[in-house]
C-alpha cells in the first residue's frame, strides 16, 4: 500500500498531470471570462476554440512552443466554418468531412509531433457538427469570431503557463527519467537472480524502449539554454544519467556466463539486493526532485561490493579453460555495477552542490541533442508512395470516418452523429495493436462516462457551474491522455457530452445514454474493422528499422573505437560519439516498439519474431561491449595507447564491414584474437593490465556483429525461403 500510495503522488506530480491542470485551469478562465462578458452561447463556442488547441499543449522547451501550438488554431478555423456553412446539406458536408480527414492525418508525417495535430483538427470538425444553427443568436462570422478568439487566447496563455513553469517542468521530466531508469535497474536487477532464466529479456528490452523516449523528452527541455546555475547542474544530472543507462548495460556481459555456475549463486544474490537498494535511492532522489527538496546524502555501496569481492574465495583456484576464471569474471560484474554506485552518487553531489558541473560541451552544442521545432515540409514531401505508413493511414481514416459518418444520417438520433466521428478519430491508430488497446478503454471509459455525464446534467445545475465542470473534465483528460487512457476516455467522455449540451443549448437537460453508447460500439466497430483497410503491417516496416539499426551499430563502433576523442583538444569527438550512442539506442527502440506492435497482428503477417528478439538482444549486447572498452580506454587515457590503436581500428572497420556488407573483405586485417591458452593472461580488470581484457571485448563485440548480421538476414527473408545462412558457432 505504501508504494502504491508513492506511485500515485509521483502521477499526481508528473508534469502530465501538470499540463493537465494548467490546460483546465486556461480553459475556465477563457469560458468563465467569456461567460461574464459575452453570454452562454459564446463562452461556449469560445471554449471549443481552446479545447482544439490543447492536445498539443505539453511540457516543451520556451523555443517553438507557440509554433506548436498556433497550427491547430490556424487549420482548425477554417474546417469549424466550413462545417458551420454546411451543416443543412448532409451530402456537401461529407464531402467535406472526408478529405478534410485525409489531410489532417497527413499530418502523421512528423510522427508523435504531429498526432496532436490530428486530434486537433478532427476535434475542430467534430464540436462544430455540434453548434446546431438554432441555438446560434449571431450570425456565421460572429460564431467564428468567438471560435478564433477561443483558440488564440489558449494559444497565447499555453505559452506563457509554459514559460512560468520551465523550471517545475525541468525538474519534473528529470525526475520521471530518473524514475524510469530506476524501473529498468529492477528488471536488470532481477536478471541477477541465479533462478531467473531469459523471459525478462523482452520486458527488459521494453523498458530501454520506454527509457529512451523518455530521456528524449528531458534533453529537449534539460538541454535548452543551460545558463544558470540550477539549469547546469540538472542537464548535468542527465548527462549523469545516460552514463548509468551505460553501465547498467555493460552490467549484463558475462552475466549468464556467471549465472551457469552455481558457486557464484550467493555473490549475484548479493548483488540483485545491492542493485535494488542503488533503484531505490534513484526513486528517493527522483521524489526529492518532485517535492522541490533537497535529497538526502546518499549511501556508497563500494564498500559492499569489495566484500562480494572477498566471499567465493574457493574459485580463487582453477583449471585453464577457455575464458577467464570466474573469480574475475565476478570482480569485473562488480567492478560494473560499482560505477552505477559512483555515478548515483556523483548526481547525488550535484544536486546538493557540491560538485560543480561541467557542461560546456552540452552548451555549446546542445542543438544537436534535441528535436526540431520547426515544421518542416520534408516530412510530406517525402510521403507520396504507396507504401507509406501515413499516407495508408490517412487513406484509412478517410475511409473511416466517410462510412461513420453516412452511417450516422441512417440513424434515428442521427443529430448526435458527431459522438461516431469522434470515437473512430480516437481508436483508430496508426497500427492495429495500438487500435485494439483503445477499443477496449474507449468503450468502457464511455459507458462510465455518460453515467456520470448524466448524472451530473440530471441535477440541472447552471451553466456557470458546467462551465466549471468542462475544464476539470479536460484537466483530467489531458493529464492521462498518455499513461492512463481509459481515465482520459471517462473524463473526454464527460468534457464532450457536458461541453455539447452547452453548446446545443437544449432545454432537457438529459439526453439518451443507450444512444450514446450504442454510437460508441458503432465507431468503435467501424475503427476497428477499417484497421484492416490498407494495413501496414509491420513487417512491412522493419526492413527500414533493422538497416537503421546496423548502419547506427555500425557508426557507433567506428567511433566509440576512435582513440581521436581522448587526444582532442574540442569537444567534437565526444560530441560526436554522444550523437553515435543516441542514435544507436533510438534504433533498437524503434525495433523493439515494432516488433511488440506485431504481436497483435495475424500470425500469417507477422514478421519473423525469433531472430527479430535475437538481433535486438545482440543489439544491446554489442552496445554493452563496445562501452565497456571505451570505459576502459579512458581508464588509460593518460597512458600511451598508440600500441592498441591499430587493433581498434581494424576492430571498427571488420564490425563496420560485417554489418554495413555482410561480410568481411579479404584485404581488411584481421585484429590479434588472443589463444586463451592462461588464466594468468587475466589480472584483475580495471587494476592491471587491461589489453588482454580489451582484445577479449572486441573479439565479443565483433561475433556479436556476425550474430547480428545473421539475425537480419534470417529477420529480412522472405516467407517460406529455406534459411542458406551458415551455421552459427
Amino acid at each position: 500500500m505504501k508504494e502504491r500510495l508513492a506511485n500515485a503522488l509521483r502521477v499526481l506530480l508528473s508534469s502530465y498531470v501538470t499540463t493537465g491542470v494548467s490546460a483546465g485551469l486556461g480553459l475556465m478562465l477563457i469560458s468563465g471570462t467569456a461567460y461574464l462578458l459575452l453570454g452562454q452561447f459564446a463562452a461556449s463556442v469560445m471554449a471549443v476554440g481552446a479545447i482544439v488547441c490543447v492536445p498539443p499543449d505539453h511540457a516543451l522547451p520556451r523555443r517553438g512552443k507557440f509554433a506548436s501550438l498556433l497550427p491547430a488554431a490556424i487549420l482548425g478555423l477554417p474546417l469549424f466554418a466550413g462545417v458551420q456553412m454546411l451543416q443543412d446539406q448532409p451530402l456537401y458536408l461529407g464531402l467535406l468531412l472526408v478529405p478534410a480527414t485525409f489531410f489532417a492525418f497527413l499530418a502523421g508525417a512528423w510522427g508523435q509531433r504531429g498526432l496532436p495535430i490530428i486530434i486537433s483538427i478532427m476535434f475542430a470538425m467534430t464540436f462544430s457538427m455540434a453548434v446546431s444553427k438554432q441555438s446560434n443568436g449571431g450570425s456565421l462570422l460572429t460564431t467564428c469570431l468567438y471560435f478564433v478568439s477561443g483558440s488564440l487566447c489558449y494559444v497565447l496563455y499555453a505559452t506563457a503557463a509554459n514559460a512560468l513553469l520551465n523550471s517545475r517542468y525541468r525538474a519534473q521530466l528529470l525526475a520521471q527519467s530518473m524514475l524510469a531508469l530506476s524501473r529498468l535497474m529492477r528488471i536488470q536487477a532481477d536478471r541477477f537472480d541465479p533462478t531467473t532464466d531469459t523471459l525478462q529479456a523482452a520486458a527488459l528490452m521494453q523498458q530501454q524502449a520506454l527509457l529512451a523516449e523518455q530521456l528524449q523528452a528531458a534533453r529537449d527541455l534539460l538541454l535548452e539554454s543551460p545558463r544558470t546555475a540550477r539549469r547546469q547542474q540538472r542537464a548535468a544530472i542527465l548527462i549523469n544519467i545516460l552514463e548509468i543507462r551505460d553501465h547498467l548495460l555493460a552490467s549484463e556481459l558475462d552475466l549468464d556466463l556467471v549465472k551457469s555456475r552455481p558457486e557464484a549463486a550467493s555473490v549475484l544474490t548479493e548483488m540483485h539486493k545491492l542493485l535494488d537498494q542503488m533503484a531505490d535511492e534513484l526513486d528517493r532522489h527522483a521524489d526529492a526532485l518532485l517535492l522541490s527538496r533537497q535529497p538526502a546524502p546518499l549511501t556508497d555501496w563500494r564498500p559492499a561490493l569489495a566484500a562480494l569481492n572477498r566471499m567465493p574465495q574457493t574459485m580463487a583456484r582453477e583449471e585453464v579453460g577457455p575464458t577467464p576464471s570466474l573469480i574475475i569474471l565476478l570482480r569485473g560484474l562488480t567492478n560494473r555495477v560499482g560505477n552505477i554506485n559512483d555515478e548515483i552518487l556523483r548526481i547525488n553531489r550535484l544536486a546538493r552542490g557540491k560538485v560543480e558541473p561541467d557542461l560546456a560541451a552540452v552548451r555549446t552544442a546542445w542543438k544537436l541533442f534535441v528535436s526540431p521545432t520547426s515544421w518542416s515540409l520534408r516530412p510530406v514531401m517525402v510521403l507520396w508512395r504507396w507504401d507509406a505508413p501515413p499516407l495508408r493511414h490517412a487513406m484509412r481514416a478517410a475511409l473511416a470516418v466517410g462510412a461513420g459518418y453516412f452511417l450516422s444520417l441512417a440513424m434515428p438520433w442521427s443529430t448526435h452523429g458527431y459522438w461516431i466521428l469522434v470515437t473512430i478519430v480516437v481508436v483508430l491508430r496508426g497500427s492495429l495493436s495500438q487500435t485494439l488497446e483503445r477499443r477496449n478503454n474507449r468503450v468502457a471509459g464511455t459507458i462510465l462516462g455518460c453515467l456520470l455525464a448524466g448524472a451530473i446534467l440530471s441535477t440541472q445545475a447552471p451553466p456557470l457551474l458546467l462551465l466549471v465542470i468542462v475544464p476539470l473534465a479536460q484537466a483530467v483528460s489531458h493529464s492521462f491522455a498518455i499513461k492512463r487512457y481509459i481515465v482520459t476516455a471517462v473524463s473526454a467522455t464527460v468534457l464532450s457530452l457536458v461541453q455539447a449540451h452547452l453548446i446545443s443549448a437544449v432545454d432537457a437537460p438529459m439526453f439518451n445514454v443507450l444512444e450514446r453508447i450504442a454510437d460508441t460500439f458503432i465507431g468503435v466497430g467501424i475503427a476497428w474493422a477499417f484497421s484492416y483497410v490498407l494495413p501496414s503491417w509491420e513487417r512491412n516496416q522493419i526492413p527500414s528499422l533493422v538497416n537503421r539499426t546496423l548502419q547506427a551499430q555500425a557508426r557507433h563502433a567506428e567511433i566509440a573505437l576512435n582513440l581521436r576523442q581522448f587526444t582532442a583538444v574540442d569537444d567534437e569527438p565526444e560530441l560526436e560519439w554522444r550523437l553515435a550512442r543516441k542514435e544507436a539506442y533510438d534504433s533498437l527502440s524503434a525495433l523493439v516498439q515494432a516488433t511488440r506492435r506485431s504481436l497483435a497482428e495475424p500470425r500469417a503477417v507477422r514478421p519473423a519474431l525469433e531472430p527479430l528478439e535475437s538481433l535486438l538482444s545482440h543489439g544491446y549486447q554489442l552496445l554493452a561491449q563496445l562501452t565497456t572498452v571505451k570505459t576502459m580506454l579512458l581508464m588509460r587515457r593518460d597512458e600511451d595507447q598508440s600500441n592498441i590503436q591499430p587493433t581498434l581500428q581494424a576492430a571498427a572497420e571488420e564490425i563496420r564491414r560485417t554489418l554495413q556488407d555482410g561480410a568481411i573483405a579479404a584485404e581488411t586485417p584481421a585484429f590479434s584474437r588472443l589463444n586463451w591458452g592462461g588464466q594468468e593472461e587475466f589480472s584483475d580488470p580495471f587494476v592491471y593490465d587491461l589489453e588482454p581484457w580489451i582484445l577479449r571485448r572486441l573479439q565479443l563485440a565483433q561475433d556479436l556483429a556476425e550474430s547480428m548480421r545473421q539475425d537480419a538476414s534470417a529477420a529480412l527473408r522472405p516467407v517460406g525461403e529455406p534459411d542458406s545462412s551458415p551455421e552459427r558457432v
